[in-house]
Formats: C-alpha cells, structure tokens, sequence
C-alpha cells in the first residue's frame, strides 16, 4: 500500500517538473506575447480621454420650513402639502421624469444635445498624449431624426445619474462625460428643466383644484361645507404661492455644480487596465505554451 502512495507522489513530482520546464523552453515566447498584448493595451488606454463628473446636491424641503402656524393643516383639508413636503417623493418625481423619454427628447431637439455628444470639445488624455486618439468618422448613412433621438436618449442615460441617501435625503444629480465643461452644462440643463416640468404639472394640477373649489363654493349654500370649502381653497392658493415663490420649488441646492479640475477624472482607471492586461497575458501565454507542447508531443507520438 505504501509502494503504490510513493509511485503516485513520484508521478506528480514528475509532472510538475515537466510542466515547469515546459514553461522554461517557452519562456521568450510567454514573454514575447505578454508585452505585445501590454503594448496593445497601453496604446488602447492611450487612446481613451478622462471622464469627468460633475454634480449638484440637493435637499428635499421639509413641510416645517415652508409652512407655517396651521398652514399646513388648512392644506392637509385640501389634500396638498405646502412647498413640496412629503406627499409626493422629490427623488421619485425627479426619477420619473429622468426616465420620461418625451421629456428627454424635447431637451435634445432644445439644446441640440444630439451635436455636442457627437462631437465632443475639451479632451484630456493621459501625459498630454492624443496621438492615437482618433475621432470617429461621420457616417454617411442617413439616419432618421427619430433613430438620432433614441440614440442620444440612450447616450444620456449612461452619462446622467440619480441617487438618493437613504440616511439623509440628499439628492445628487450628475453627469459623467469626457468633456467636463458638457458635464457641467448637462446638469445645469437637467436641474432646470427637471424643476420647471415638474413645477408646471403641479400647478397645472393645482389650478384645476382652485377651479373646481370655487365653482363648488359658488354653489353650495350649507354654511358648514362652504367653510370646509374656503379652507380647502386658502390652503390650495397658499401651497401655489408658496411654491412658486422658491426657486427650485420642492428642493433647495446645497451645492452648485463646477467643472472638474483637470486631475480630477474619474476614468479610465489605466493602471488598473494594464495590471489586469499584463496578469491575463501571462496566464494566457502559459496557456498557450501547454496547447503548443501538447501538438508537438502529438507529433512525436505519431511519427514513432
């Protein structure tokens, strides 16, 4: 029993030894493929500009801070909450839109967004070097307004972003783009327009509200309904002022947006690329050395 646990560690350590000295008869070429793959590599991660974010933080408006005494019990009569508060999600709302691709076509066709993605202005690449970069090539096909549109559209969605602090409530909206000046002006463009929309539907809302409160005022004579009536009204028209006098209605901005500073990118992360390229290469080039061995020990077996 003993004999045959020893020829089993003696087959091993030969197999070792073999797959060992395998790798040192193919030690230039292991060696050789790695640093054409790492070449290759290093010229691609040349090739590709900074990444740049640019970000606007906000806070949802609390109830507490844009009402006041019992205003926001004469607007829970009517249903409503003044400035903002908690009946409707400021981060839902905002998400919605983000998504709502009518929304985000009427900003492309606006402010030309499908142009300034095509052609980005403002590249940094890494030591200064653009040499290799090479800008695509417009292609001559013509392609439908429609097909632009949902492209860009489909663009925005990787470089714009949404998040929320669950802990905090804060609300961060930012934009990731080679261009960093283009990444500042998409998250200027977006809070705006973001706020106006969903300011406009709401009032939009609210006014057909103060409609209907007056019409039912105008025509009820039970002095107990018409009382609950003027509150619910006072309420609605104190939520609409309320809301229109604050700047960015339902949210207030802690911080403004900038433009990165030029070290400040956010990708690619080009040692982290050549550390997984030169490790996959290696294991790679072994790889192959073991299929070339593996052929040329076929070979000699066949032509004995």
């Amino acid at each position: 029993m003993n004999n045959t646990n020893q020829e089993f560690i003696e087959e091993d350590e030969i197999d070792l030894r073999e797959l060992f000295n395998t790798i040192l008869r193919y030690k230039y070429k292991i060696a050789a493929f790695s640093f054409i793959v790492v070449l290759l590599t290093l010229f691609y991660v040349l090739s590709i500009p900074n990444s740049y974010k640019s970000e606007i933080i906000l806070a949802p408006q609390s109830e507490s801070k844009s009402a006041s005494g019992g205003l926001a019990g004469l607007a829970s009569l009517a249903g409503v909450s003044l400035g903002g508060g908690n009946s409707k999600d400021p981060f839902t709302m905002m998400q919605t839109t983000l998504k709502d691709y009518e929304f985000n076509k009427l900003l492309i066709e606006k402010y030309n967004l499908a142009d300034k993605l095509a052609n980005p202005q403002n590249l940094v690449f890494a030591m200064g070097i653009d040499s290799f970069y090479s800008k695509k090539e417009k292609n001559n096909k013509i392609i439908s307004k429609e097909e632009l549109i949902f492209s860009t559209n489909k663009s925005l969605n990787s470089i714009l972003s949404l998040s929320s602090d669950k802990k905090s409530g804060l609300i961060v909206l930012s934009a990731e783009h080679v261009d960093r000046f283009l990444a500042k002006e998409l998250v200027d463009i977006y809070l705006e327009e973001l706020i106006s929309k969903i300011k406009f539907q709401d009032m939009k809302e609210i006014d057909k509200q103060i409609d209907y409160y007056k019409k039912e005022l105008s025509s009820t004579y039970d002095v107990s309904l018409k009382e609950q009536l003027s509150k619910s009204l006072s309420a609605l028209m104190q939520k609409r002022v309320f809301s229109l006098a604050n700047d960015y209605y339902f949210v207030s901005k802690l911080t403004d947006s900038r433009v990165a500073y030029i070290k400040e990118k956010t990708n690619p992360k080009r040692a982290l690329i050549l550390t997984v390229s030169f490790v996959t290469s290696i294991i790679l080039g072994i790889f192959m050395a073991f299929f070339l061995e593996f052929i040329r020990s076929n070979r000699n077996d066949e032509k004995k």
